[in-house]
């Protein structure tokens, strides 16, 4: 049925399924057997490309002046409202299969270039085939408040939300035509106010969602005192948190989905790892892949997340594999190596699981097979001879 049946020492294994036959047995000598990888925050259905913004960064310039000069998400929302349903397919499930590659065997997923109806539909729509025809586990999320759409205001943009999005996705979810898995807002000073994204939070975990938002990223909004009070399961991001929110995070079991990735692309300041981790705040890791910072690889990741954010190799990679699919809903069946859990798991060709995290980039060599509830989907002829690191 794809789901772990005995987790043990060899010899015990050995004699407990000594009379089983199996279709395929790896020798893992000298290697390590990990979780398979969960991301937590990915925006990865949209068309065009964003790289000359690199450029613009680099020279200087912030997420909120690109933005304000058209570019950034209104750029990627005009594409992708051009583009058809099978060229955002073809794109997701192409991005997919990197991030399979560097050993992710569950990602969220989330809308939000479309911030008009159809367009959201349609990348729930893609998603929604994606989950259903590719190998990698997905967790979907509506995202339909990641910007004021162009010609509405912040107000107008939650009344059409909660009038017109939320009772059609409802429908479609009833209906069986979609799966949706979480609500998201972006919380942000010159986007969603505080009081905007609470109607819209709550609206969508009236109709059954989990609330799984953007907060006190670029300005400290009491985002994650908001979530906490909410029942949120995750805030992302959290670079400007306060204090109080991150102590009430920790009291409503509400995930920190952190994303260095972010902090490092757009020179911010790095979010309080340490600090939530001491008062006890369950701390996950995402890739936040999307136009703005192009990483597929967890791997890499984890490693930003020990230099950058003072992480152990052991947090970092909790923070990639159970936490990260606690912030999903999902660490009942994913997450970790545990009798009745689904078989996701990554054998690396190494006897020392740590070289995932300290070779900088080196998961191309290192990630020998990803398994998926008990196949192998992905082997790499291209790993390297044992010793050759």
């Amino acid at each position: 049925d794809g789901c772990i049946k005995a987790v043990g020492q060899a010899d015990v294994i050995r004699n407990e399924f000594s009379e089983a036959t199996f279709e395929r047995i790896i020798d893992c000598s000298g290697k390590c057997v990990l979780p398979g990888l969960v991301d937590a925050h990915t925006h990865p259905v949209w068309a065009g490309d964003r790289v000359h913004e690199f450029a613009m960064k680099l020279a200087g310039a912030s997420y909120m002046e690109i933005h304000q000069a058209g570019g950034g998400i209104h750029l990627t929302v005009e594409r992708t409202r051009e583009a058809a349903e099978a060229e955002l397919l073809a794109g997701l499930q192409r991005r997919l299969g990197r991030m399979l590659r560097a050993g992710s065997t569950l990602v969220e997923c989330k809308s939000g270039y479309g911030l008009d109806l159809g367009t959201e539909l349609k990348m729930l729509r893609v998603i929604e085939r994606a989950r259903t025809s590719t190998d990698i586990g997905i967790s979907s999320t509506y995202c339909g408040a990641h910007a004021v759409p162009r010609g509405k205001t912040a107000a107008e943009a939650t009344d059409d939300i909660i009038n017109n999005h939320l009772p059609k996705l409802k429908e479609l979810k009833l209906s069986g035509e979609i799966q949706v898995n979480n609500i998201d807002v972006f919380c942000e000073k010159g986007v969603f106010d505080l009081e905007s994204t609470r109607r819209i939070l709550q609206a969508g975990k009236d109709i059954g969602l989990q609330i799984n938002f953007h907060g006190d990223e670029l300005h400290p909004m009491k985002s994650a005192e908001l979530g906490a009070e909410l029942g949120a399961r995750a805030i992302s991001h959290l670079e400007e948190v306060s204090d109080e929110g991150i102590v009430a995070m920790a009291r409503a079991k509400c995930a920190a989905v952190l994303l260095p990735t972010t902090a490092y692309m757009l020179r911010l300041k790095q979010p309080q790892a340490r600090k939530m981790l001491e008062e006890g705040v369950i701390v996950a890791l995402g890739s936040d892949f999307n136009p703005n910072a192009y990483c597929f690889s967890m791997p890499m990741v984890m490693h930003l997340a020990c230099v950058n954010m003072k992480m152990s190799m052991n947090e970092a990679l909790a923070a990639a594999t159970i936490n990260a699919a606690y912030a999903l809903g999902k660490s009942d069946t994913h997450g970790s190596l545990e009798v009745g859990k689904q078989g996701d798991l990554l054998i690396i060709n190494s006897s020392r699981w740590e070289h995932l995290i300290y070779q900088f980039g080196g998961h191309d060599s290192l990630i020998n097979y990803v398994i998926v509830k008990g196949k192998v989907i992905y082997e790499n002829e291209r790993c390297e001879a044992m010793g050759s690191y």
